[in-house]
């Protein structure tokens, strides 16, 4: 576990150098015209309905985990609706768009959004849905600090950590019956209903704890990649940590992470100065508190 951080940062999540070059790093304009073509890509392969699902295993495919990940999210959105601004909605897109592509998955239709909630939470949903809430988004202090946010729950959707618990909830007999072509099929349309109402309630009782600190560890590698200082997680989850936990803000957060000293604790123990070299990576505090409207 010693060289975790160094094998991940060599070949875990992302095919291209470890850290970009910082001009182009954050050049959200000429990476949204590189992401084009490959998210066109995928959504045609999820409209034709291309592939082919494997029923021994219950796996599912790429076009199938967007359509879950979509249906559960649009849920998630029906509690809470996006905040009524599109600067903010476009800057934390560029953001999270430049975090992604730094995987070996950028060719996901990924899309983020800032919900109205009070709470502090954050969640992704299969396919490269994530969502992050108002109070959370309002306790940040810079730019790397968010796309720190954004990079754990990116890790989530790599890692196919929501598809994994739901695969390990549902019986095999389930799969045997679920394919891509629904529409039509009553008995498949029910078979969805079931997979996406487990799914909302796993962001009730949250993921198995060491999902969590997986997505921790290569959340930070994700930002050294992108050219951020990656303890800019550690900070946020510092800020978090000094927050009473009993209260109304951190309910949920509470109930679905690890305790945030331990995950510190985890997750300090694994960096311990592996990623010292990265931490000069940007911050870009004045363009945050530039969206965010701060003076």
């Amino acid at each position: 576990m010693r060289i975790l951080l160094q094998i991940i940062l060599l070949c875990g999540l992302a095919t291209g150098p470890a850290v970009m070059n910082s001009a182009y790093a954050l050049s959200f304009d000429d990476l949204k015209k590189d992401l084009k073509s490959a998210k066109d890509k995928v959504k045609r392969k999820v409209k034709q309905g291309k592939a082919k699902f494997d029923k021994s295993r219950g796996k599912l495919s790429e076009a199938e985990e967007i359509e879950i990940g979509g249906k559960l999210v649009a849920g998630l959105l029906g509690a809470a609706p996006l905040v009524d601004d599109a600067g903010l909605q476009r800057y934390v897109n560029d953001v999270g768009f430049w975090v992604a592509s730094q995987t070996n998955r950028k060719q996901l239709p990924w899309s983020f959004g800032v919900i109205e909630s009070e709470g502090i939470n954050a969640f992704a949903a299969p396919g490269g849905y994530i969502v992050i809430t108002l109070g959370l988004y309002n306790l940040l202090e810079n730019e790397a600090q968010l796309a720190g946010v954004l990079a754990h729950e990116i890790a989530h959707v790599v890692r196919k950590h929501h598809l994994s618990a739901l695969q390990k909830t549902m019986k095999r007999e389930f799969w045997s019956g679920l394919g891509i072509k629904l529409v039509g099929n009553k008995k498949k349309r029910e078979k969805l209903q079931q997979l996406i109402n487990s799914g909302v309630q796993l962001y009730a009782t949250g993921l198995d704890r060491k999902y969590e600190y997986d997505a921790d560890v290569r959340a930070v590698v994700l930002l050294a990649r992108a050219g951020y200082d990656p303890y800019a997680l550690l900070d946020v989850l510092t800020t978090i940590d000094s927050i009473n936990p009993n209260s109304s803000e951190l309910s949920v957060l509470m109930k679905t992470h690890p305790a945030t000293a331990k995950r510190l604790e985890q997750l300090g123990r694994k960096m311990d100065g592996r990623l010292d070299d990265y931490a000069s990576g940007q911050i870009n505090a004045g363009r945050f508190r530039q969206v965010a409207g701060s003076p």
